[in-house]
């Protein structure tokens, strides 16, 4: 889809205001003057004593710097002027030939043509000058599309039909939410198909994900697919300076959507004007918000389903919106745009790498493995990443190497090469990551190692443990999570062991265990003393998922004191594996401490051979 209309060029205001001057003051010193002596002919002082001897000359007028004369020629008089020189017979000369010394008016021009480009044309300069100021300075001021001044002028942008619009085969991982927009735009190309049996179709569709997962895109799609106008509009812009003109916005982008129906309308971000109304509230600090959201609303009741004008939305805050606006009627369809799985993230993989030259040997399903929980932009731009590797490589394609660091930059950051761990840093953190890695691999149900590195990364971790599962899990069992606080706990469990002390490198790891402990106890019903009992809601679960308890303070005691049990219990349980596998610990931290980086297949080669006996000390 591409917007019908070019963006003009922007030059300084300055400029303009040049120009507009130079043209006053050409007008002023150059044409008036010209025009008004245009009938005044100049000649030289020897052409003007001829004429006086020989009679011609009627009338003359002697000035400071020049002499003004009338000669007969042709049958007409005709004035002209010649410059004053130090003559003491000239007067004696102008008697002598009978020439009267009257003053002498050059015949001017029009007195009408005088005044228009002397005063007319001035003043219209400086009003379009000034018309066009104002405007500059409205839509420097908000005034412009979208702007404050803009007196409830929508602001969509309208894409029209074109040869290179988004269609769905530019979309991938999201099969469910193209099969229900699909009838979408089925109905946009043959609504009498839907007419004949008395159906119709839904006015709105709400689409609702994570950020990243391309509700947007699909938006797009459904209008490059129906090759109907798309008019696409934030829900920000709604929100003016002056009360009453979100809702004169919305009056007028459904104004322009049914004469161009049909159509689509896309609102992004419609959380912004479609938030609960407060009915507790009496400041009016919210009345431009909910008129607005009045108005659409309204609009969206009022207008004519059979036209053709189909409503469609994204969110990633869902729970906050109104519920009127959620109805039947309004937005009948709430479409989940979620995050892909693991053939949805090969399949949008694939769709990136179109744009890019990889190597044959690039393995789409591994990649997808590794980047477990992505988005389809964080994978759009794992693939750039790989690209921009091969690039700095001198390569002129991306390998399977590429794309594998690519998932590290995304998770982790880039390699931070200008930071040097000491030597006793660099062994601390070797066993740190092996203890991590060597405890996930002696537990069940447990995901493989994929890579162990001790590389500093510029999101401030100094190494970490990368596990891939096989498989996509979609339901956690209550051992596969105290598995994973285990995996947390098991790099302070090797600092306590090997070295008797700890650090501040388990910071994370902490965080981590203590977020699934407590999930563990006041979400999932994974205690006997709570039972089957919620102590904890989540707010905002496609944000990160804000938490809030929901139990008395004595309760809330309880709860914390079953966390610190449940991760004590899992902390034990690593520190008892690591010490039963002490010699591959220190063999497979000496591996580490002197390459960097793990592989899994080098860890489990290392792991399930015969332990060696090693003679470098933990020290």
């Amino acid at each position: 889809m591409n917007i019908d209309h070019k963006k003009p060029e922007n030059r300084p205001l300055y400029i303009f205001a040049l120009i507009a001057v130079g043209v006053i003051l050409f007008l002023n010193i150059f044409a008036i003057p010209a025009m008004q002596e245009r009938s005044v002919e100049k000649t030289d002082y020897s052409t003007f004593l001829s004429n006086v001897e020989r009679g011609n000359v009627s009338k003359a007028e002697v000035q400071d710097d020049y002499i003004y004369y009338v000669v007969r020629k042709n049958g007409e008089d005709v004035v002209c002027k010649t410059v004053r020189m130090d003559d003491p017979d000239l007067v004696s000369r102008l008697y002598e030939a009978g020439t009267s010394m009257e003053a002498v008016e050059p015949q001017k021009q029009s007195i009408f043509l005088s005044l228009v480009i002397g005063y007319v044309i001035p003043i219209v300069i400086f009003v379009f000058l000034g018309r066009w100021l104002s405007k500059k300075m409205m839509s420097s001021m908000g005034g412009g599309p979208g702007g404050a001044m803009s007196f409830g002028k929508s602001n969509a942008k309208v894409y029209v039909k074109s040869s290179t619009g988004i269609k769905f085969t530019d979309v991938a991982g999201e099969d469910e939410a193209k099969e229900l927009l699909t009838e979408i735009v089925d109905y946009l190309h043959n609504p009498q198909k839907y007419t004949e049996i008395g159906a119709s179709m839904p006015k709105g569709a709400l689409l609702v994900g994570p950020p990243g997962t391309g509700k947007t895109l699909l938006a797009k799609a459904v209008a490059g697919e129906a090759e109907v106008p798309f008019f696409s509009i934030s829900g920000s812009e709604f929100v003016e300076m002056f009360v009453g003109m979100g809702a004169a916005k919305v009056r007028d982008l459904f104004k322009q959507a049914n004469e161009k129906a049909p159509c689509i309308v896309f609102i992004d971000e419609i959380d912004t004007i479609g938030k609960k109304r407060d009915s507790g509230s009496f400041t009016g600090g919210n009345d431009e918000r909910e008129q607005t959201l009045n108005q659409l609303l309204t609009e969206m009741d009022g207008f004519d389903g059979s036209k053709g004008v189909v409503i469609l939305a994204a969110t990633n805050r869902p729970d906050s919106l109104d519920p009127a606006l959620l109805r039947p009627g309004r937005f009948d369809r709430r479409i989940p745009v979620e995050l892909p799985d693991l053939k949805g993230r090969e399949e949008i993989l694939k769709v990136h790498a179109r744009k890019i030259k990889i190597a044959d040997s690039v393995r789409f399903d591994e990649i997808a493995k590794a980047a477990a929980g992505a988005s389809g932009a964080e994978l759009a731009n794992v693939v750039n990443e790989a690209a921009l590797r091969a690039v700095r490589d001198g390569r002129k394609f991306a390998t399977q190497a590429d794309f594998e660091e690519s998932i590290e930059v995304v998770i982790a950051g880039y390699q931070k090469k200008n930071r040097v761990l000491s030597n006793k840093e660099k062994l601390i953190v070797s066993y740190h990551e092996v203890g991590h890695a060597l405890v996930a691999a002696k537990q069940t149900d447990s995901a493989p190692v994929h890579k162990i590195t001790i590389i500093p990364r510029t999101s401030g971790a100094l190494g970490y443990t990368m596990q891939v599962d096989e498989q996509e899990h979609f339901l956690m069992s209550k051992e596969e999570l105290e598995n994973k606080i285990a995996t947390f706990t098991g790099g302070r469990a090797a600092e306590e062991l090997i070295f008797h002390s700890i650090t501040t490198g388990a910071s994370n790891d902490i965080e981590q265990a203590t977020k699934i402990a407590r999930g563990m106890i006041s979400r999932y019903g994974m205690s006997d003393e709570f039972d089957m009992v919620a102590m904890e809601s989540m707010n905002n679960q496609y944000l990160g998922g804000d938490s809030s308890l929901s139990c008395s303070f004595e309760t809330q005691t309880l709860l914390d004191k079953k966390v610190v049990e449940l991760v004590r219990r899992q902390h034990e349980k690593a520190y008892k594996i690591l010490e039963d596998n002490i010699e591959k610990l220190h063999e497979l931290a000496k591996y580490l401490y002197e390459h960097e980086t793990i592989t899994g297949e080098e860890f489990m080669k290392i792991l399930n051979d015969p332990p060696k006996s090693l003679t470098a000390s933990a020290e």
